[in-house]
C-alpha cells in the first residue's frame, strides 16, 4: 500500500496540471467538445485524490492533517472539489483555470516535502480534532475562492471602465455574478471558520495538556475570522457593495495567507501544542 501511496503522491501534481491545461485550452478556444471533457478530467482527478487521502489515512492510521505538508494536499483537494461543486451548481465553466491553479501550487508543495508520519500521538487521531482541522481548511478554501472571484471582478471592472471588450471580458461571468460568487464563498468560509473556532475553544483545552489560546494558528484564524466577520456585518448593514467589497475580500485573503505563512514557518504541525 505504501508504494501505491507514493505513486499517487507524485501522480497528483501531474493530474492537476493536466486538468489545468484542459481548462486553459477551453478558456481560449471555447470549444463545445472540451466543456464536458474538462469536467470529467477534474472529476477523475478528485476521485484519485480521494483514494490517495483514504489510503494515507488507513496506512498511517491518522488523517493527513498532522503536518503542514499533509494539510497542503487536503487544501488542494478541498479547493478542487469546492470548484467542482460550484461548476455543477452554476454551470459557470470559465473560472476554473484561475481557481485550479491554486490546487496545483498546494499539491506540488505537498508532493515535494511530505514525509511518512507513522507515529503520532493518539489525540491526533481523534475525530473532533479532524473535524476542527477540516472545518478550518474548508473555511480557508472558501475565502481563497472568494478572493479569486474578487480578483476576476476587479479585472472585469477595469476592462469595462477602459472599454476593453476582448477575450477575457467575453469569457468571464458578469460583474453581478462574480460578486455573488465571491460573497457566497466568504459566507461559507466564515461559517466553517466559526465551527473550527468553536471546536477549538471547547474541546482542544481538554485534549492537549499544553494547550494555549496564544497558539499562532489559533490567533491567525481568529484574526481572519474577525476581519471577514466585520466585512460581512458592514456589507449587510451599510451596503458595502461592488468594487469596495471585492477589494476588502482580496485584502482579507492577503491577511490570511500572510498569517498562515508566518505560522507555517514557526511550526511543522497544525498547532504548536500538538507536537
Amino acid at each position: 500500500m505504501l508504494e501505491t501511496i507514493h505513486i499517487l503522491n507524485y501522480l497528483l501534481p501531474l493530474l492537476y496540471v493536466a486538468v489545468f491545461a484542459v481548462y486553459l485550452t477551453d478558456f481560449y478556444k471555447d470549444k463545445p467538445a472540451l466543456h464536458n471533457i474538462k469536467r470529467i478530467f477534474l472529476f477523475v482527478t478528485l476521485i484519485i485524490h480521494t483514494i490517495y487521502l483514504v489510503l494515507w489515512t488507513i496506512h498511517f492510521d491518522h488523517p493527513p492533517i498532522t503536518t503542514k505538508f499533509e494539510i497542503f494536499s487536503v487544501l488542494a483537494f478541498s479547493i478542487g472539489f469546492s470548484y467542482f461543486l460550484i461548476e455543477l451548481s452554476t454551470d459557470i465553466r470559465a473560472t476554473g483555470t484561475f481557481i485550479l491553479a491554486i490546487s496545483i501550487i498546494f499539491q506540488v508543495i505537498s508532493t515535494l516535502f511530505i514525509e511518512d508520519v507513522i507515529d503520532v500521538p493518539e489525540v491526533l487521531k481523534n475525530r473532533l480534532l479532524g473535524l476542527h482541522v477540516i472545518s478550518a481548511l474548508c473555511g480557508y478554501t472558501g475565502v481563497t475562492i472568494s478572493a479569486v472571484y474578487a480578483l476576476l471582478f476587479t479585472v472585469q471592472y477595469k476592462r469595462i471602465k477602459l472599454n476593453q471588450f476582448g477575450l477575457v471580458f467575453n469569457r468571464l461571468p458578469s460583474l453581478e455574478l462574480l460578486e455573488k460568487l465571491a460573497v457566497s464563498s466568504i459566507m461559507v468560509g466564515f461559517a466553517l471558520l466559526t465551527i473550527a473556532i468553536l471546536i477549538g475553544t471547547i474541546w482542544l483545552p481538554s485534549a492537549f495538556p499544553n494547550f494555549s489560546y496564544l497558539d499562532p494558528k489559533l490567533l491567525a484564524t481568529g484574526v481572519v475570522w474577525l476581519f471577514y466577520g466585520a466585512g460581512l456585518i458592514v456589507r449587510f448593514t451599510t451596503g458595502l457593495y461592488g468594487k469596495k467589497f471585492m477589494t476588502y475580500s482580496i485584502a482579507g485573503f492577503i491577511i490570511a495567507m500572510i498569517s498562515l505563512g508566518i505560522t507555517g514557518i514557526i511550526g511543522s504541525t497544525f498547532h504548536q501544542f500538538s507536537k
